[in-house]
């Protein structure tokens, strides 16, 4: 097997994971936001389960088949046409990322550090946060 046929072939797996990866993340994050559902009898906190499991699996899906365009265009030959291309596909799965994150976490990915950051500095002040603190070896 050549080497353009073996990354043709490893372009077409790393396609094919990222489209399995979404069907079933999409069918786990219905099982997910059920049981949710089931335990707690709260209809808001499963959809918000559904949710937020959802733009999970779509961000995770559209990392993988970003780098099956990454292969791709690597590996083809070059040409100043193929890297527009890439571009653009980067690009526009890039702001889907963003906006699928912005509306899982409701805050800007850069201001999120804003948000829990200080929700992270109480806890620690506050000793483990509620969590037991690891043995650490004694020396």
């Amino acid at each position: 097997m050549d080497k353009i046929k073996f990354f043709e072939l490893v372009t077409e797996w790393f396609e094919v994971l990222g489209v399995v990866s979404m069907v079933f993340g999409f069918l786990f994050a219905f099982v997910i936001a059920g049981r949710s559902w089931f335990r707690t009898r709260d209809g808001g906190s499963a959809f918000k389960t559904l949710r937020e499991t959802l733009g999970a699996v779509i961000l995770l899906g559209l990392e993988i088949l970003v780098a099956a365009d990454l292969v791709k265009t690597v590996t083809s030959s070059p040409s100043l046409t193929d890297a527009a291309v890439l571009g653009m596909i980067v690009l526009i799965r890039t702001v889907l990322s963003l906006s699928i994150q912005i509306e899982i976490d409701g805050v800007l990915p850069w201001r999120k550090a804003l948000v829990t950051g200080p929700e992270l500095l109480v806890r620690a002040a506050r000793g483990s946060g509620g969590r037991a603190m690891p043995d650490t070896p004694s020396s």
